[in-house]
């Protein structure tokens, strides 16, 4: 449930409303812009009655929410979300790029490619520290190495890093060590992880699993937001159909949908999405003339000797192309 306010209601009224709320058991989550002001009821509204509610002359209406998820919903927060990390923002407005390799395999080459990303626009480092693999017998991350080397990557370059966290042991030492917590689709319904990075004040980039609709999607971002941190990023990373020529199915329309019905950032992963790296270039384009806020892009300076993904992974000259292209792109799109 919502209440809209009436914008000439005094600031007292205001608060006797909302203390009236919370004295019933429900969570208010306050939004306020130029030409509106509306608390989002979170909670057990069974025992509000609309009557009365409506028939205080502070309330402009009431609004009944449908969907499941609160606080993702548009509904409760107008205004879209814009997620500030260091001083670069995903939703702004900017096209956001995240690239880099699938796993970090060396100094040299997190380096490297951290440099060269740089250097043609990408505002993130990606980077795998921990790998979930489908086979036990699969290359599974350096480990903490791994994220020795982001840093390293990080700390030369200035670029904060993105890279997937797989279990709640681990969350101090990401919370310390990243800048982006990226949530991976197999673990978007992992619920008591979700819980864990909702504790933190650290962004989060939450990726679709393979077999999850729009709103399991959005209801995994509630689980985050509903302990406290709202900056979460979602991602669009293809879902499994009957399709097998393609690693997944990139859903595109995914992207306006969302738009629709929550006010988070969006971004899309054709690198997951296809599984091959010719397709990786049309289908971000596609992303960026859907409206999605941003990319996260596999790049790899030796793909062919990649220990992970190497058939998705894009080169650098092959990125920077790229980026030229999205560049010019974005460019008509804004005018």
């Amino acid at each position: 449930m919502i209440i809209v306010l009436n914008q000439n209601a005094a600031e007292e009224d205001v608060e006797k409303i909302k203390r009236k709320m919370i004295s019933l058991g429900c969570e208010i989550h306050e939004s306020r812009g130029t030409n509106y002001h509306i608390f989002g009821l979170v909670g057990d509204t069974s025992c509000i009655d609309p009557s009365l509610i409506e028939a205080n002359r502070n309330v402009d209406r009431l609004i009944s929410v449908q969907e499941p998820y609160k606080k993702a919903n548009r509904l409760f927060h107008p205004e879209k979300t814009v997620v500030n990390v260091e001083g670069k923002e995903i939703g702004g407005g900017e096209f956001t790029v995240i690239a880099g390799p699938c796993s970090v395999e060396s100094e040299e080459q997190i380096v490297s490619i951290a440099e060269s990303i740089k250097e043609s626009g990408a505002a993130f480092l990606r980077g795998g520290a921990y790998k979930p693999r489908t086979s036990p017998y699969s290359f599974q991350g350096l480990g903490e190495q791994g994220l020795e080397l982001l840093k390293l990557a990080r700390e030369k370059t200035g670029m904060p890093i993105v890279t997937e966290l797989m279990s709640p042991d681990k969350i101090g030492k990401f919370v310390a060590d990243v800048d982006i917590i990226q949530i991976g689709a197999r673990s978007m319904q992992n619920f008591d992880l979700l819980k864990e990075v909702g504790k933190t004040s650290k962004p989060v980039l939450l990726k679709r699993g393979m077999s999850a609709t729009i709103e399991e999607l959005l209801m995994a971002a509630e689980y985050i937001m509903s302990e406290g941190n709202e900056r979460v990023i979602l991602c669009e990373r293809g879902i499994r159909t009957f399709e097998k020529y393609t690693r997944n199915t990139l859903d595109l329309s995914a992207i306006p949908v969302i738009k629709k019905y929550s006010h988070l950032p969006v971004i899309v992963d054709p690198s997951h999405a296809s599984g091959y790296w010719w397709l990786v270039e049309p289908l971000a384009k596609a992303a960026l003339a859907v409206g999605a806020d941003g990319l996260i892009i596999e790049v790899h300076n030796d793909p062919a000797n990649a220990r992970c993904d190497g058939q998705q992974s894009i080169k650098p000259e092959r990125f920077k192309a790229l980026m030229d292209i999205l560049g010019k792109m974005a460019r008509v799109i804004n005018e």
